[in-house]
């Protein structure tokens, strides 16, 4: 995909695998404005709460998403808005459907929206993730809301440990539960031509640390990135690897 906006464009890829799963419950969506050429929204949604439940709250989060986006003027709303009202409203619907279904189905989040002014905003709520990288370096990532990211937080347990505590898929926020989700925002005030962003699923970061993520992302287009981590978690996680998803977004200087 790519949009024109002066003195840069978009490129951008998606990708989603069920791993070794039997359903897949994830959702990842990048959405072009229809009026605002330069804005874009990205969205990975990890749902949970049975073979059809987690899939219906990651779907709620993206149809969210769309319906909002659409009706968005850039310079006029407010992007954090946006992106607060994408994350109440997705929360609710999931909550009604879980009454109407007798399920019990809740989502993570993670969504950044780019404007034609270079400025990114993002929020997420759960363990999906978003990443900046300027070059191979990484300038950014949100923090997770689980148990384990507490632990890193307090100097319990070092982020190597974390990988692999038994306890990692303990989330102590996500849509869909009883109370409000804990969310995080956060603006990036200037992009810079080359910049890269990324969103994704904890199936996905998983299995591997920033640096390796930075090799791949400045290397290759977004197409080929994603397909390269996509495979490369498939190997690493040895046939018990989770749904995965992810959309890259990078800022290309206009040749």
């Amino acid at each position: 995909m790519t949009r024109i906006s002066p003195g840069f464009r978009l490129l951008a890829a998606t990708g989603t695998h069920r791993g070794d799963r039997t359903y897949q419950q994830d959702q990842v969506e990048v959405i072009n404005h229809p009026r605002y050429a330069g804005c874009l929204l990205a969205v990975v949604a990890d749902g949970m709460g049975g073979k059809s439940g987690g899939r219906k709250a990651a779907d709620q989060v993206l149809l969210t998403a769309r319906q909002l986006f659409e009706r968005f003027v850039p310079g006029e709303e407010s992007a954090e808005d946006l992106l607060q009202q994408l994350v109440s409203e997705a929360h609710l619907m999931i909550k009604l459907t879980a009454l109407s279904a007798e399920e019990e189905p809740h989502s993570t989040v993670a969504a950044f929206l780019v404007n034609a002014d270079r400025r990114c905003y993002w929020i997420h709520s759960g363990d999906s993730r978003i990443y900046l990288y300027r070059g191979n370096r990484m300038l950014k990532r949100t923090m997770d809301h689980s148990y384990v990211q507490r632990l890193v937080d307090d100097g319990q347990i070092s982020e190597l440990e974390a990988q692999s505590h038994p306890q990692s898929n303990l989330l102590t926020a996500c849509l869909g539960t009883v109370a409000e989700p804990q969310t995080s925002v956060s603006c990036i005030e200037s992009l810079e031509v080359g910049d890269t962003l990324m969103c994704c699923s904890d199936g996905l970061w998983h299995y591997f640390s920033p640096s390796e993520m930075g090799v791949a992302l400045s290397t290759l287009p977004p197409r080929e990135a994603a397909e390269t981590l996509i495979n490369k978690a498939r190997d690493r996680a040895r046939g018990s690897g989770d749904n995965l998803s992810l959309a890259i977004v990078r800022l290309q200087a206009l040749s």
